[in-house]
C-alpha cells in the first residue's frame, strides 16, 4: 500500500478554499461575541456542534454518502472531536467573555507555530525548515501589526482568558497533525467533517446539562438564536467540509495558514458591511502576511531556483 503524499505547495483551488475557510472561520468570533451576551459557554459549544452535526448527517443522506461505523473510525472521531472542537470551542468561547473577538482572533493565529512544531515531531513529511519557520513568524508578526496594539491591551487585565485562547491554538495544532490519519483510514474529509462534530455533541451533552443546567437559564433573543445558527451551519458545518478537504491534500501546516488569514477577512469584512477603515498598519500587516505566505508555500522561491 503506497503512503499518502502532503503536497507542500497548495494547488489554486486550495488557496481559494483557504481563503473561503478563513472567512467563515472569522465569521465565527462575531457570532460568539453575539451570543455570550445571552448563554454560557458550554451551552454555546454544544449547540454549536449539534447544530453542525445534524446539517452534515442530512448532506451526507442527501448526497449519497456513507458513514463509517467500526470502532476504530469512532474511536478516531471522538479523539479528533475532543482535539478539534469540544477543547478549543470551550477555551475560546469562555475567553470570549473575557476578552474582545479581536484579541481572541490574534491568540488564535499562534496556531501555525505550534502545529509547525508538533507536525515536526510527529510526522515524517512535514519537516521543519528555514524558510517555513520564517513565514511562519513574518505571518504572525503581520497579524499583531494589523490587530494593533490597542486591542491586545484591552485585554491586559484578563490573563487567564489570553491563556485559554492559547490552549485552544495548541489543541488545534493537534487536531491538524492528528487528522492527517483520515487519510490513511480512507475516511472521506465529509465523514470525517459529519463524525468529529457529532462525538462533540456526545461529549459536550453531559458537561453542559451538568455544568449550564439550560433548564434554569432565560430564553436568548432572536439575535442570539440567528447567530447560533449560523455558527452551527456556517462556521462550522461548511467550514469542516472545507477544513477536512485542505487538510486532506495540503497537509497540516498549510491548513493552520487559515488563522492568518481570519483577522484579515475580519477586517475587510469590518470595511465592507460596517463602513470601517482600512488604516496604514491594516496595509503594513497584510503586507507581511502575504510574505508569510508565499514563503510557507514555497512556490515562488521553488520556481526562482529552477530558473
Amino acid at each position: 500500500m503506497s503512503k499518502p503524499t502532503i503536497n507542500s505547495s497548495m494547488t489554486t483551488i486550495e488557496w481559494v478554499m483557504l481563503i473561503t475557510l478563513s472567512v467563515v472561520f472569522g465569521g465565527s468570533f462575531f457570532f460568539v461575541g453575539v451570543i455570550v451576551q445571552d448563554m454560557p459557554p458550554k451551552t454555546i459549544v454544544f449547540f454549536r456542534v449539534l447544530i453542525a452535526a445534524l446539517a452534515l448527517h442530512l448532506f451526507m443522506r442527501v448526497t449519497g454518502r456513507k458513514m463509517p461505523w467500526t470502532g476504530t473510525a469512532w474511536f478516531a472521531f471522538f479523539a479528533m472531536g475532543l482535539l478539534n472542537n469540544v477543547i478549543p470551542f470551550s477555551l475560546i468561547v469562555w475567553g470570549q467573555t473575557q476578552i474582545a473577538s479581536g484579541v481572541a482572533s490574534i491568540l488564535n493565529a499562534t496556531t501555525p507555530l505550534f502545529t509547525v512544531m508538533i507536525a515536526h515531531a510527529l510526522t515524517t513529511d512535514e519537516k521543519l525548515t528555514v524558510t517555513r519557520v520564517s513565514g511562519i513568524v513574518a505571518g504572525f508578526i503581520g497579524v499583531a501589526i494589523m490587530i494593533g496594539g490597542d486591542a491586545i491591551a484591552d485585554g491586559a487585565a484578563t490573563a487567564l482568558a489570553q491563556i485559554a485562547c492559547i490552549g485552544a491554538a495548541i489543541s488545534y495544532g493537534f487536531a491538524s497533525v492528528f487528522g492527517k490519519r483520515f487519510k490513511r483510514m480512507a475516511i472521506s474529509p465529509y465523514a470525517v467533517a459529519t463524525g468529529q462534530v457529532t462525538a462533540s455533541s456526545i461529549m459536550m451533552f453531559p458537561i453542559m446539562m451538568i455544568f449550564d443546567q439550560p433548564w434554569t437559564l432565560s430564553m436568548p433573543s432572536t439575535q442570539s438564536i440567528f447567530a447560533l445558527l449560523a455558527l452551527g451551519l456556517i462556521s462550522s458545518a461548511f467550514a469542516y467540509i472545507l477544513f477536512f478537504s485542505i487538510l486532506d491534500g495540503a497537509g497540516a501546516t498549510n491548513l493552520s495558514l487559515v488563522t492568518f488569514l481570519v483577522p484579515v477577512s475580519a477586517i475587510f469584512l469590518g470595511i465592507v458591511f460596517l463602513g470601517e477603515i482600512l488604516l496604514p498598519r491594516h496595509l503594513a500587516g497584510l503586507g507581511l502576511i502575504i510574505v508569510g505566505l508565499i514563503l510557507v508555500d514555497g512556490r515562488v522561491l521553488k520556481r526562482r531556483v529552477t530558473a
